[in-house]
């Protein structure tokens, strides 16, 4: 696998333009609705509270994204890292493992709070990789298999 090095932004809402909104929205429905044949509500009110997490090529398109969010599961406190996707030409060269090692990286630094995922089932290696363990059995979101993740060395 060749790698190749990303240059990732990180923007709350206000500090994204409306070129990188249209991109992240675009993005997103190309790789969850589209390609996944998903249909859901990807616009779901969590954008605005979220951190975007943003990779974009030379040509400043936007090539991968994830955003960070709060939620809380059971009465614990957590960041969600979710809605990540990486544009179908520019796979298996490691830009989903740095987007991610980015973003934990900043929530580890910046949030203090256990990181959690809904990934999809088959990611479950990849995301075991970065550190996260599974605790949930798997469950259907939008149709498709995922299982809840943790990633929590904080010892709570």
């Amino acid at each position: 696998m060749e790698m190749r090095h990303i240059n990732v932004q990180l923007k709350n809402w206000a500090e994204l333009d409306k070129s990188e909104l249209y991109q992240l929205l675009k993005l997103r429905a190309e790789v969850f609705v589209v390609e996944q044949e998903c249909a859901y509500q990807d616009v779901d009110g969590q954008d605005p509270d979220a951190l975007h997490l943003l990779a974009a090529d030379e040509k400043q398109s936007l090539i991968a994204y994830a955003r960070l969010y709060d939620t809380q599961i059971e009465g614990k406190d957590y960041i969600a890292i979710g809605r990540v996707c990486t544009a179908e030409a520019f796979r298996g060269q490691g830009i989903s493992r740095q987007l991610m090692e980015q973003a934990i990286s900043y929530i580890e630094s910046n949030q203090k709070k256990p990181i959690t995922v809904s990934a999809q089932a088959y990611l479950e290696q990849f995301y075991q990789s970065l550190g996260f363990a599974t605790v949930s059995e798997p469950y259907l979101e939008d149709g498709i298999p995922h299982i809840r993740m943790i990633k929590d060395e904080l010892g709570a």
